[in-house]
């Protein structure tokens, strides 16, 4: 158990909000659990004001107004209540109240009485449990007795609405499953995903760190810096192989750009924007509108097209504080973004050029389970006409099925210009990512006047497609760094092999041994320091270096190295010019593994 002031977790619904389904069975255990829980908290504290409770993905959670912050210790008494409520195995009962009867029953509870003022109709659901009260629309189980196997886990911040302007209320979560076996296993996985977590290992690593002196933008550490620099170059030697034209637009743009795009309208609020009315200027957020204004600078005849614009520019978007998340929801980023503009004629092949090239990343990334969904158009803030999206929309779903995949419909997800697809990836823990996008852009063309020459003679609008493969490369990291735990494969990895003298006698040859590798570009250090060998291993293994080179008097006389691989495997003594050959072959070839399985 913890208790932490961190703010609470993005995503969550609301109760009165977002209601579970009442068929769930798991959703009303989880749900009745939260309702349990309140009647605990309101027993230890009689004066506590709460407000909603409803389940959510792996539990519950419940806000309170409290007169003092909760502990750890009061967490353990609270469960400890809760199980005596699901001993007594009580019934849940429910029904529908007069509104007026509801203001009486919760007089002295002003978050309930706010919710019942918002209600529509003339009564409110009302839910009891032995002699605890709840204004609850339903979706519980029969009695107490039927919550699963559960436990508190930890205290947050919550503004009370996600209002930062309310009051700051102490919400208690929850984990509950059906069974026992379930609960540790999700407890067992959190905890290798808390190992795991992309900001510790980027300070065991030392790749990155992010400082309040510039909130939300990291600061990338040599090593860090080899690892970033390395998935632009691998990203840049496929621009050659697919036809992308590498370009280096401004970070500054007048804001008549953006209202010409339509970002000024529908994503300035995410924007950092600065000067007076008449001469704003704003630092972009994505390079679209920028390469735009570029296609605009000459004319272009089909005979130019497909043109393939890429940028790696960073780019600036005005996140909530409250949001920012290590490099996983940052201020400061770069995507592997690229723009195409083609004839219609040319669209399909476009979008299979893409499906290939992302399977060839994500596989050359140890990546392989990813699914598509097809993102459509939202209820509002679109532009373009609805009969646009439809046929933009049949496209894509064409064009998937076209390329032998299939796809998942996310009704009302697409971006503001136009549907999108997008490519979500299982990590090694199971966990689903969103990476890659495919977008159609039904307003940019049209609001920039891009044009180019048919073979009519005559003037005609391109199509347009925003394409990343990896995304934000700093959420990506994020990902990539989790997914591996830091283990990259030998062509990523910041330091691919670490030599290690005996001692100091072997200090001449470990330089000789480094600079052999050095010769076919292999990134590799020399462990100078008094530690004794095994020490150094270690330090290697913690820094999930691939190859650890041991060198003393029998390898500096037949010029050969002992080799150890980060999983623990020792291959003992090989040649020195073998060991060279092979690693370096390993890099080209990106293998995922290498010497003794020391890839991922």
């Amino acid at each position: 158990m913890a208790s932490d002031a961190a703010p609470a977790e993005s995503g969550e619904q609301e109760e009165l909000a977002a209601p579970q389904a009442p068929g769930d069975r798991l959703s009303r255990m989880r749900h009745s659990a939260a309702h349990v829980l309140a009647e605990a908290v309101l027993e230890r504290f009689p004066g506590a004001k709460y407000a909603i409770g409803p389940p959510i993905e792996n539990g519950f959670y419940y806000d309170f107004e409290l007169p003092r912050p909760l502990t750890p210790e009061d967490l353990a008494v609270l469960e400890r209540r809760m199980r005596k409520t699901v001993k007594a195995n009580v019934p849940i009962e429910g029904r529908q109240i007069p509104k007026e009867q509801a203001r009486a029953l919760f007089s002295d509870q002003p978050y309930k009485l706010e919710l019942i003022d918002e209600i529509e109709g003339a009564t409110v659901g009302h839910f009891r449990h032995a002699r605890f009260d709840d204004l609850c629309r339903g979706g519980h189980t029969d009695s107490t007795g039927d919550l699963g196997a559960f436990r508190l886990d930890r205290v947050a911040g919550a503004y009370w609405r996600g209002d930062e302007r309310n009051a700051m209320l102490q919400r208690v979560y929850g984990l509950l499953f059906e069974t026992p076996e379930e609960l540790e296993a999700y407890v067992e996985a959190r905890e290798e995903a808390e190992r795991r977590d992309h900001r510790r290992l980027g300070r065991a690593l030392d790749l990155f760190h992010i400082d309040p002196v510039s909130p939300g933008s990291p600061f990338y550490h040599p090593r860090g810096t080899v690892l970033y620099n390395g998935l632009i170059d691998y990203v840049r030697e496929l621009y050659v192989e697919y036809g992308y034209q590498e370009v280096i637009t401004p970070q500054l743009f007048a804001a008549d750009l953006w209202k010409t795009s339509g970002h000024y309208e529908n994503f300035g609020e995410d924007m950092f924007l600065f000067g007076e009315e008449g001469s704003e200027i704003g630092i972009k957020p994505m390079n679209c509108p920028g390469h735009c204004h570029y296609y605009r600078s000459r004319l272009y005849s089909y005979r130019d097209l497909p043109l393939r614009l890429a940028e790696f520019s960073r780019l600036h978007r005005n996140e909530r504080s409250g949001v920012l998340s290590g490099l996983t929801r940052a201020r400061s980023f770069a995507q592997d973004d690229a723009h195409i503009y083609c004839t219609p004629e040319q669209f399909e092949g476009e979008v299979f050029a893409v499906f290939e090239m992302s399977e060839r990343i994500y596989s050359d990334l140890g990546l392989k389970d990813w699914q598509i969904r097809l993102a459509t158009m939202p209820d509002a803030n679109y532009i373009g006409e609805p009969a646009d999206w439809r046929r933009a929309e049949d496209l894509l779903a064409a064009a998937v099925g076209g390329a032998g995949r299939e796809f998942e419909l996310a009704p009302g997800e697409g971006a503001f210009y136009g549907p999108k697809l997008e490519f979500h990836l299982r990590d090694a823990l199971g966990r689903s990512w969103q990476l890659g996008t495919l977008q159609v852009d039904l307003g940019m063309p049209a609001r920039f006047g891009l044009t180019y020459v048919a073979a009519d003679g005559a003037e005609h609008e391109p199509v347009m497609l925003h394409r990343a493969i990896l995304g934000s490369l700093e959420r990506f990291l994020a990902i990539y760094i989790e997914h591996t735990a830091g283990a990259f494969p030998l062509w990523l990895a910041p330091v691919q092999a670490v030599v290690i003298p005996i001692a100091d006698r072997h200090a001449a040859y470990a330089g000789e041994v480094r600079s052999e590798l050095a010769r076919r570009r292999l990134r590799v250090e020399i462990d100078a320091s008094n530690n004794r060998m095994n020490a150094k291993i270690r330090a290697a293994q913690l820094h999930k270096i691939p190859y650890m080179l041991v060198v003393g008097d029998r390898e500096a006389e037949a010029r050969a190295v002992a080799v150890r691989v980060r999983g623990g495997a020792d291959l003992g003594a090989l040649p020195l010019a073998e060991v060279a050959a092979r690693l370096a072959e390993e890099r080209d070839s990106r293998a995922l593994e290498g010497l003794g399985g020391a890839g991922t």
